[in-house]
């Protein structure tokens, strides 16, 4: 194929809209609201959109991986949000070595799980 991809971005879903808005601003999203119940996130060269839909089995199923430069630096940025003081439902777990490289776990207020995770070298 010819043609170049620019950008992957994934829709995902939000039981509560407006707190997985803050949610996502909160950790450094910029957003762009684009419909009522449609809004693209970015940070940098990521983005993603968020709906006003929610439907249990898909969002209890949908899974992004976020690599970052460095996870201790990412996972300890991400302590010190304190986003679970602020989302009864959010969940961030520490940090697991594989071998294929390291991971730190959230959960957004919806279930969505993000992999925040960085590759062996």
């Amino acid at each position: 194929m010819d043609n170049r991809i620019k950008s992957l971005r994934p829709f995902i879903g939000a039981k509560n809209f407006d707190e997985s808005r803050s949610f996502y601003r909160d950790l450094g999203f910029t957003e762009t609201k684009l419909e009522p119940k449609l809004s693209v996130f970015q940070l940098e060269n990521t983005a993603f959109y968020l709906q006003d839909y929610y439907a249990k089995d898909w969002v209890d199923n949908t899974m992004l991986f976020l690599e970052v430069n460095n996870v201790e630096r990412y996972y300890e940025e991400l302590k010190a949000l304190n986003l679970s003081d602020k989302y009864s439902s959010v969940r961030l777990q520490p940090i697991r070595v594989m071998g294929w490289g390291s991971e730190c776990f959230l959960h957004d207020p919806s279930g969505i799980l993000w992999h925040i995770g960085q590759f062996n070298q």
